[in-house]
């Protein structure tokens, strides 16, 4: 059977990551989360040659080429002891999904059944980042820099999933506890 993979997209500050967390928590049994730089991080830690490829790259403060970044995700989501997998963050720019696209057709054992935009005004994004106080780097022109990132893919990956039925928007602007349920209750349909 294969496995079911869903993406979620949104701006910093959506929730996106506590969303994912906090569903994988609550139906440990069948949902597993990760983050992209939970998974490479995974991978320099267990010493494979792949991960001393990517230490070489993050240490220098370089991004990992995609290529290995969706080899990561993908032997991830095959070991992943769950049918469905929830990664969120992921892709961020036309080159990811579009390699992430020509990996999926290529691998008959999982499925993207979904992708899930975390949608909140660039308000509610700012105020909860810079809200956080995370450090000097939160700053304005940081924040302005991640949205901009975040952005300018956006209409491109929102049109890509759409032509293909896969993306739905869930508004990230209610509490935690309200975002979560309706994410949850959207996942749980795929599931079935």
């Amino acid at each position: 059977m294969a496995k079911k993979l869903i993406l979620i997209i949104g701006a910093p500050g959506s929730g996106k990551t506590t969303d994912a967390e906090l569903i994988a928590e609550q139906n440990s049994d069948i949902i597993t989360h990760y983050s992209t730089g939970d998974l490479l991080r995974a991978e320099v830690t267990s010493g494979s040659e792949r991960g001393k490829t990517i230490h070489s790259f993050i240490s220098k403060g370089n991004i990992v080429p995609i290529e290995i970044a969706i080899e990561t995700i993908i032997s991830a989501i095959k070991d992943s002891k769950t049918d469905t997998i929830i990664i969120d963050g992921y892709p961020r720019s036309n080159e990811q999904m579009n390699a992430l696209d020509e990996y999926l057709q290529k691998e008959a054992t999982i499925k993207l059944v979904s992708v899930i935009e975390v949608e909140v005004s660039e308000q509610t994004a700012r105020d909860r980042v810079l809200g956080r106080a995370r450090g000097a780097d939160d700053n304005n022109e940081v924040f302005n820099n991640r949205m901009k990132v975040y952005t300018d893919p956006l209409k491109d990956i929102q049109n890509f999933y759409t032509q293909q039925n896969l993306l739905t928007k869930i508004s990230g602007e209610a509490s935690i506890e309200e975002v979560v349920s309706t994410m949850q209750n959207f996942i749980k349909t795929l599931s079935i």
